[in-house]
């Protein structure tokens, strides 16, 4: 059993649930139809004795008779004679009828058992049984009570045979209707099964062959739908995705921090090797330990600025919110920043009161520093940067403007990717992550960055959170 395919072991499963359910239908549909054939021969029994109950006359006189009715049958009764319709005669749906005297004595029609019923009692209007032979038949009397009748009875019998003789049609009917109704819902089952579960044997396949090729740009199709197979099919492909995103981003992680690395690491090993190679006084010693503490510092800036792009790109490191009051973060990153006081640079805040956003407050002011910082080093001498914050309809928007060198056109839409700086001149406290993790931040809050510049004149920076 445990190595039959899914599709085989759910139509077995299928099968045999459906072969109790059609053998308990059968035992259901032989045990009603028996009772109500039971009831049927019953109620034919009456109905037929009812009917020729009112198919005998008497006649005191033959002048009395009605020649024009269709009668064929008269016999003598008392001082008269009795007129019996033609229809008496017949066997109806195996019910037999015949006319007896109070004595048990038979004037007319017929009786398959009636030499076995004498005994039995006249009853009027009431079903008894009669057994003769291992076969029970029953048995329905009508007392003749109209003008010259009395002492006549009307005597009706059915055999239980009849109902098993239609009864065994319905049985054999049913033992080829229902087994061929096993057969083809079971092979329609196999079929819907095996159309059902397609779409798993395609997430599987896709899922080996990404597992083989590595290739994670594969993609699970199964087309359009909406059930749980194409969801399964959807998040699947979500996950590959996901997957997809974060070795790219680990493989971006590592060629970018080569090529940045690859500059401060030959500067350490220059002067590493001139140190070794040549004595130098106490001052080059100094000179070089410098240069090699500076480089340090610029690669531990670096990798730590990557692993927390990496990290808020990826998701990896879970983040909380809660209510903050945006206006006193900002006004409290300002006071800090305004320290700086970078080549004479002046930062001015306009702040509007009571702005509240739900958020993580580090990420907000590392945002805002990054902005600032960046605002600093692309600035002019003696220039300024203005800081403000205001709630503007649906949105909260934050802008950071300078007047320093600005950016060109072509270059606005590159500021934002990992590394890339306007002016080289001006890199060298920098790492060329500032503005792509600000966007990260931003997105991270549910918002987006808009640039504003013009080259000689100064940007403008403005972060629109929804509110």
């Amino acid at each position: 059993m445990r190595h039959l395919s899914l599709r085989v072991k759910i139509t077995l499963w299928f099968t045999a649930v459906l072969s109790v359910l059609v053998a308990v239908t059968y035992v259901a549909i032989l045990s009603v139809s028996h009772q109500i054939l039971q009831k049927n021969m019953k109620d034919n029994l009456i109905e037929t004795v009812e009917n020729n109950f009112n198919k005998v006359r008497f006649y005191s006189d033959i002048d009395d008779w009605d020649a024009d009715r269709d009668t064929s049958h008269f016999i003598d009764f008392e001082n008269g004679f009795l007129e019996v319709n033609d229809g008496f005669l017949d066997e109806v749906n195996g019910v037999y009828t015949a006319l007896y005297r109070d004595d048990a004595t038979l004037l007319y029609g017929e009786n398959p058992v009636s030499a076995e019923s004498t005994d039995l009692k006249y009853v009027d209007s009431r079903i008894q049984k009669l057994k003769v032979d291992g076969v029970t038949y029953y048995v329905f009397d009508r007392k003749l009570t109209s003008k010259g009748l009395n002492g006549l009875w009307m005597r009706g019998v059915v055999s239980e045979t009849q109902g098993r003789t239609q009864m065994s049609t319905i049985a054999r009917i049913s033992l080829v209707i229902l087994p061929a109704i096993v057969l083809i819902s079971s092979a329609g089952g196999y079929f819907l099964v095996r159309k059902m579960l397609r779409p798993i044997q395609k997430i599987s396949e896709t899922a080996e062959q990404i597992g083989r090729e590595s290739d994670l740009k594969r993609r699970i199709e199964l087309g359009r739908g909406s059930d749980e197979l194409h969801k399964l099919g959807d998040t699947f492909n979500e996950m590959f995705d996901k997957l997809e995103k974060t070795f790219e981003t680990q493989r971006q992680f590592i060629a970018d921090a080569s090529h940045e690395l690859r500059t401060p690491v030959a500067v350490i090993n220059a002067q590493c090797e001139l140190s070794l190679e040549q004595e130098g006084s106490v001052e080059d010693y100094e000179e070089a330990l410098t240069a090699i503490w500076k480089q340090g510092k610029k690669m531990s800036g670096l990798i730590g600025d990557m692993l927390d792009f990496t990290r808020l790109e990826t998701g990896v490191q879970k983040y909380g919110r809660r209510t903050l009051d945006v206006s006193d973060l900002v006004r409290s990153v300002c006071e800090d920043m305004a320290l700086v006081g970078e080549r004479g640079i002046t930062l001015r805040q306009e702040i509007e009161d009571a702005v509240t956003f739900t958020g993580n407050g580090e990420l907000l002011s590392r945002l805002l520093v990054n902005l600032i910082g960046n605002a600093y080093r692309y600035g002019k001498e003696n220039g300024h940067i203005l800081v403000c914050l205001k709630k503007t309809g649906t949105e909260i928007e934050l802008s950071v403007a300078d007047d320093g060198i600005g950016i060109a056109k072509e270059e606005q839409e590159k500021i934002f990717d990992r590394f890339y700086q306007v002016d080289s001149s001006h890199s060298g406290a920098g790492t060329g992550l500032g503005l792509s993790m600000a966007q990260e931040i931003a997105r991270f809050h549910g918002g987006r960055i808009v640039v504003e510049s013009e080259p000689g004149k100064g940007s403008r920076f403005t972060v629109l959170f929804p509110l």
